[in-house]
């Protein structure tokens, strides 16, 4: 295989599949690999062939992560512009914090820490939402280490999440997960008593409970200049089926590219009121009560499904690059292409997905070729990346059949 070399290089954060579409996305837009720095060894990444893996032990702790990174950044002095990006809330905000290390060696394509702290403390992400006169789930907001009366205005079962999920990375206690659905206040408040415990001292969330399945969730994603702050682009796409382990709930597995003007118009009303940069990843819900979509919260960088924009033909880092290394302004894009993204076997997707419409469209996608599966990409055909790729995929029915 051979490589372009580029005036900059790409530094990704992470192991994960999130990590992995992002080197697959340089490499089919520039031909060039990605240095993926990561605290532990996974095959599909450390055996790729489109990248080249530093493990660093201890990458978990803040010093040890910026540290790393500015030895990269020296290494590659007056060689390279750096583009560093990070899978996972936890390593965005240790960037935009250590902004000023890093900027020397590094494009940081981050909102700035001031914006950062307003917008994913989930309780001042809806206040501004409020604010704008623009939809989201009815919240009550529980206050760590204060007493609580638990009284809201919606019913059972209701969803609880941390208010901050960096904050929530470091905190250890029995049944933790990303997302709780709870029934009755019983078992809410024995979850409460056990977070109170775990060196957790923010806001947790209280969440009147949106019904429907899966394929009720939209992912949005959009990207913001860093001059103008404007939105360049956005690319929506409706949920077919989301993973269902405790760590990663919520997670979308398979997508299917949709366009909705009035979400994304929602979407871009938020962002350029605050002056937003950079790319910006939304939850949101269709609600059959009342025939509304529903935020339920913005991640300031792309998220693990990220590779369902690429695969419908919008190369996700093209609008880094051009905004960041070469100071082009892209026209306005809206993603318009139909495309099934997945990382689940098609087997799953048919037994699993509730809605016969939306199985069929995803058989047909399928058969015309219009599916994207993030870790079987052609060129990548080292032996170790594929094996590990596939172990991976097929590991999806034991997770299915155990947690769904």
């Amino acid at each position: 295989m051979e490589f372009v070399e580029k005036e900059f290089l790409p530094v990704i954060l992470g192991a994960d599949i999130g990590a992995y579409s992002l080197a697959r996305s340089f490499h089919e837009e520039y031909s060039m690999r990605s240095l993926v720095v990561s605290m532990l060894e996974r095959k599909f990444v450390s055996q790729s062939k489109i990248v080249e893996n530093r493990v660093v032990p201890g990458l978990e702790n803040a010093d040890v992560l910026i540290d790393a990174l500015v030895k990269i950044g020296r290494e590659f002095e007056g060689k390279k512009k750096l583009i560093v990006m990070g899978c996972g809330d936890w390593y965005v905000r240790n960037l935009v914090e250590n902004r000023a290390a890093l900027e020397p060696y590094y494009i940081v394509p981050y909102c700035e820490e001031e914006l950062l702290n307003r917008i994913v403390l989930k309780d001042h992400f809806y206040e501004i939402f409020e604010e704008l006169g623009l939809d989201y789930p009815k919240t009550y907001v529980y206050e760590c280490g204060k007493e609580n009366d638990l009284k809201f205005d919606f019913d059972y079962p209701v969803i609880a999440k941390p208010a901050s999920s960096a904050l929530y990375h470091y905190a250890k206690f029995e049944g933790k997960k990303k997302v709780f659905r709870f029934n009755d206040e019983k078992s809410l408040r024995e979850m409460l008593g056990r977070l109170e415990k775990s060196g957790y001292d923010y806001k947790f969330l209280i969440q009147d409970t949106i019904p429907g399945p899966d394929s009720c969730m939209r992912v949005l994603t959009c990207y913001c200049d860093h001059v103008e702050h404007k939105v360049r682009f956005a690319s929506l796409g409706r949920t077919l089926l989301e993973d269902h382990t405790p760590g990663a709930i919520g997670n979308p597995v398979a997508i299917v590219n949709e366009v909705n003007p009035d979400i994304v118009a929602a979407a871009a009303k938020f962002l350029e009121h605050i002056k937003y940069s950079g790319f910006a990843n939304f939850d949101v819900k269709y609600d059959s009560r009342d025939g509304r979509y529903k935020f339920f919260e913005i991640n300031t960088r792309l998220g693990r499904s990220n590779f369902y924009v690429t695969g419908s033909g919008f190369n996700t880092v093209k609008w880094i690059v051009n905004d960041y290394v070469y100071g082009k302004n892209e026209p306005y894009t809206v993603a318009d292409n139909v495309n099934l993204f997945t990382v689940v076997p098609k087997g799953v997707i048919m037994k699993y997905v509730d809605d016969p419409e939306l199985k069929k469209q995803a058989a047909e996608l399928w058969k015309a070729g219009k599916v994207t599966m993030p870790l079987f990409y052609k060129p990548d055909n080292s032996p170790g990346h594929v094996l590990d790729a596939e172990a991976s995929y097929v590991n999806q029915y034991r997770k299915f059949a155990k947690y769904f």
